[in-house]
């Protein structure tokens, strides 16, 4: 099974907590035991697996990568001033695997799945998502 998840980004860079709609995909597949791949449209978005307790491991997550790979002094910039997002997008990954277990996605208590936008506001982000059985 595979579903594409849409949404809307407001920040240049920001996590967008995706869990749910993933959670639903996995329960609409009726997979019991398999894997959930999660997969970022684009080269200026990523897939990461989070905390979601509150905002603040979030915030954290940007402001390191900000520190690490600013904006404004690569030479992709040159073309369209986001070679920071391409940067920080390769560094964290396109996608994450996700195990199912008993018909839900195995994510530990404190485990979300976030989009992570590098390069936004967009109008349109798209995650795929690929339900496979292996049972």
């Amino acid at each position: 099974m595979q579903k594409i998840i849409t949404l809307n980004t407001d920040r240049r860079n920001g996590l967008y907590d995706i869990t749910l709609k993933v959670r639903e995909i996995v329960r609409e597949s009726k997979v019991r035991t398999g894997i959930a791949s999660v997969y970022a449209r684009g080269s200026t978005a990523a897939i990461m697996i989070q905390e979601n307790w509150d905002q603040s491991v979030q915030n954290d997550v940007i402001s390191l990568l900000n520190k690490l790979i600013p904006s404004g002094v690569w030479e992709h910039d040159h073309q369209d001033n986001n070679g920071d997002a391409h940067l920080k997008a390769g560094l964290v990954g396109a996608s994450e695997t996700i195990p199912i277990v008993d018909g839900i996605a195995g994510l530990s208590t404190w485990q979300n799945i976030f989009l992570c936008e590098f390069d936004g506001p967009r109008n349109q982000r798209e995650v795929v998502v690929t339900v496979i059985s292996v049972s």
